[in-house]
């Protein structure tokens, strides 16, 4: 028998921290959603009690630091699974982007070990055993367009975002989140409106929407890497209704309403960045 999960990219159309709460984790108030860039998980069942990784990118490691291999870790211990599983990884989503593809793995293998080992177990209880591989891993395993709180962990749906097109651009640069989030400065923070965010989703309001799009790790991550900020430049100069980086970066998107503006924006951006990318939202 063989499974095949989907694992998508998400965004954060906004990013916003709170305070530093006790457990070192920032308190975190986000809108994500998820976008149709997304690696494929094929999973089989194996005769011995072994977990083994397989993967078409050259640098994603097939160990213990995997995060699909750390879901089907936790999945066997949890639920005294003595067989073993076989995770292939076709690779598309950027890594090290601020996109969640590792986690997004994390949850599409938590998902397919649920069919393939016959668990029925539901996403509530998923999101919560994916809550212990890492904080982006609950709102994978929904998928879809959230409000999340927490330290990523609390998740509450808020319906579908307006459809647009989403040009994505990874720099060649490695960021650290806990490096980024070290940095932080409550004192100096610009906060995003997420409630005028969740209202323009709910309301369907592209136009209002596109004017709340608000990280705050941007400027901590730009400073580091002003790359970031020429790409934010360029693509609205190509058209771009908005520009944002996601996560602690240094993924930049693009929000266009229009296929042709994508299309402009995704061309002008080509000869800059090798990594580039026109997709859409997913509902």
């Amino acid at each position: 028998m063989e499974i095949i999960e989907k694992a998508p990219a998400k965004l954060n159309l906004t990013l916003d921290a709170l305070y530093k709460r006790e457990d070192g984790y920032h308190e975190l108030e986000m809108v994500m959603t998820t976008v149709d860039l997304a690696d494929h998980i094929t999973l089989k069942n194996l005769p011995e009690d072994e977990i083994i990784i397989r993967t078409t990118s050259g640098v994603l490691p097939l160990d213990k630091r995997n995060h699909a291999f750390q879901a089907a870790k936790l999945m066997k211990e949890t639920f005294q699974i003595k067989k073993g599983v076989e995770i292939t990884i076709e690779k598309k989503i950027p890594i090290a982007a601020g996109l969640a593809g590792g986690s997004s793995d994390a949850a599409a293998t938590l998902r397919g070990l649920n069919r393939l080992w016959g668990l029925n177990l539901s996403l509530d209880e998923l999101a919560d055993l994916g809550a212990k591989v890492g904080s982006d891993v609950p709102f994978c395993v929904y998928g879809g367009t959230a409000f999340v709180t927490g330290r990523g962990d609390q998740i509450q749906h808020i319906g579908t975002m307006p459809q647009c097109w989403v040009v994505l651009v990874k720099p060649r640069v490695g960021v650290s989140t806990g490096t980024v989030f070290s940095a932080l400065s409550f004192e100096e923070l610009v906060h995003p409106n997420t409630n005028e965010m969740i209202a323009a989703i709910q309301n369907e309001d592209y136009q209002e929407m596109i004017q709340n799009v608000g990280n705050v790790l941007e400027h901590i991550t730009i400073a580091r890497h002003p790359d970031i900020e020429r790409i934010k430049y360029k693509m609205l100069k190509f058209g771009a209704d908005a520009a944002l980086m996601s996560g602690s970066g240094p993924t930049v998107f693009a929000l266009c309403e229009k296929y042709s503006r994508a299309q402009r924006v995704y061309n002008g951006l080509k000869g800059f960045c090798k990594e580039v990318y026109l997709v859409r939202t997913l509902k």
